[in-house]
């Protein structure tokens, strides 16, 4: 059974094939048992209306002529015609027990009662308790099921089963020895067994429809199950795949369901894995190639100097350009360290009140020695002279070098380069834009990434990581800010930033 309930599938199939027999056998139970009641309640009804009959029939009819033998056998063949429908033994029985009129479909029943006729030429009940209750009840019908006392385990009784339905209705109330006596009343006995078999004939039918419903119910939980399963299945060996290494695979379901949403959902992740598969091998590569192509030449450079290739007159040269790569190497392992933190949630940000435009001009001084080497000019437009932002000062201060610095870089001899403040609501725009090179649709869409560098980039300049723009990006997310790029190549490169617009108390 364990083995049986391994899978999704065959879980399903046990639980909703469960389900149906339980809420099967619950619903039969409870059909069972109302039936009996139903029956009962309409075979007591069926022989409540016939003694009705039977007593407005012996008022009408029969006792203003009860002289005439003509009334008497129509009064007979009404019985017997009551007999049949209700399928019952009639007595029409006195006050003293007397059975006066009986009437079966059973002639071996009519012999029995020959043997308790007495001197007045009527059977008479053999025990008081069988007429007495009835006589004395007020006139009121009285209902009993079992044996009637004993009377019905005789012979041939015992063939229609031990527990019969009785119905006693008196036919009228006069005074007798001082109180209010029935002076005859009906009888109609029923075997309970053949109201039984009505119950169970509607229980078979219901056993048969249910049957024939489970097992139709069966096929389409089977059917209905397999569809189900089908995409999960689909999913296990897609996971199984893509685990190996491979992110080709993808999965194709048509359902607008929730399996088609986990569809959807577990392909976009796979292409994010994918992509970050790619990002990941990319950092190695990029990564490699940034350590090695300086370390290759420091080796080559303290190798020369070594072994004599380079004469000590050229050493000095030499050893400037070995400085040169360790601090690039050092930048890049700086820049990799601070990366990492950002990423990982380690950059704590001190979030105060300062000027943005004072740390503008900061960095355009710290910048100085680059910009006049391209003799570019800076201009400065700023709504006000002093802006105040609430973020973190040095990580803005980073992120203005590192825009400026590319600004510089892409920038032409003799160019221009913008710097901007502007107050929108809460928010303050700062943007740097320059008339250089700019940025095709392609590497737009890519500068954000670690290590990506345009070959522009590369050709115009071999000291930067790579990771100034990424490091920027992650700044202003830390910050829950948002950066801007627009870019034109041959026009030039604009980058726009916000910050969160501080008000002080002076302003209110």
């Amino acid at each position: 059974m364990a083995r049986f309930k391994k899978t999704i599938f065959q879980k399903l199939v046990v639980v909703f094939i469960g389900l149906l027999v339980l809420s099967y056998v619950v619903t039969g139970g409870f059909l069972y048992y109302f039936l009996n009641g139903f029956v009962t309640k309409q075979e007591t009804e069926t022989l409540v209306e016939s003694a009705e009959n039977i007593r407005d029939f012996f008022y009408k009819y029969y006792l203003p002529n009860k002289n005439n033998k003509l009334v008497q056998e129509i009064f007979r063949q009404t019985l017997e015609m009551y007999s049949v429908s209700s399928n019952s033994i009639i007595w029409i029985v006195d006050y003293t027990g007397h059975i006066l009129i009986s009437v079966s479909n059973d002639d071996q029943i009519n012999n029995v009662l020959k043997q308790y006729i007495d001197d007045s030429g009527y059977p008479k009940l053999p025990d008081i308790r069988q007429y007495i209750r009835v006589m004395n009840n007020g006139g009121k019908i009285r209902t009993e099921t079992g044996n009637f006392f004993g009377f019905f385990n005789n012979e041939p009784f015992k063939k229609y089963g031990s527990s019969w339905l009785t119905i006693q209705m008196p036919f009228d109330v006069i005074p007798i020895n001082g109180r209010e006596q029935t002076i005859a009343a009906v009888y109609l006995h029923t075997p309970v067994p053949a109201i039984q078999k009505v119950r169970t004939s509607v229980f078979s039918l219901f056993l048969i429809s249910g049957g024939v419903a489970i097992s139709l119910a069966i096929i389409l939980v089977y059917i209905f199950s397999i569809r189900f399963t089908r995409p999960l299945k689909q999913i296990n060996n897609a996971a199984k795949i893509i685990a190996g290494g491979d992110f080709q695979k993808r999965l194709v379901v048509s359902s607008q369901d929730e399996i088609g949403q986990l569809a959807e959902s577990f392909n976009n992740m796979v292409e994010d894995l994918q992509r970050l598969e790619e990002l990941r091998r990319g950092f190695i590569a990029n990564v490699s190639h940034e350590l090695r192509t300086p370390m290759t030449s420091i080796r080559g450079f303290i190798e020369g100097i070594l072994d004599g290739t380079i004469p000590p007159e050229k050493q000095r040269g030499y050893l400037t350009i070995v400085r040169d790569e360790t601090n690039r190497l050092n930048r890049l392992v700086n820049d990799l360290l601070d990366l990492a933190r950002m990423e990982s949630g380690e950059l704590t940000l001190s979030m105060k009140p300062f000027d943005i435009n004072e740390l503008i001009r900061i960095c355009v001084i710290k910048l100085e020695t680059l910009i006049t080497s391209k003799n570019l000019q800076i201009e400065a437009n700023f709504d006000v002279d002093s802006m105040m932002v609430l973020a973190d000062k040095d990580s803005i201060e980073r992120v203005i070098i590192n825009l400026l610095h590319n600004a510089v870089k892409f920038s032409n001899e003799n160019g221009k380069i913008i710097v901007e403040t502007a107050k929108n609501k809460e928010k303050v725009f700062i943007s740097v834009k320059d008339n250089g090179i700019g940025i095709d649709s392609d590497d737009k869409k890519r500068i954000w990434d670690r290590f990506y560098k345009s070959d522009k980039s590369r050709g115009k300049d071999k000291t930067g990581t790579g990771l100034g723009l990424a490091i920027v990006k992650n700044i202003l997310t830390e910050h829950k800010q948002d950066i801007l790029l627009e870019s034109d190549v041959g026009k030039g490169t604009k980058f726009t930033f916000t910050l969160d617009y501080y008000k002080s108390h002076i302003e209110d």
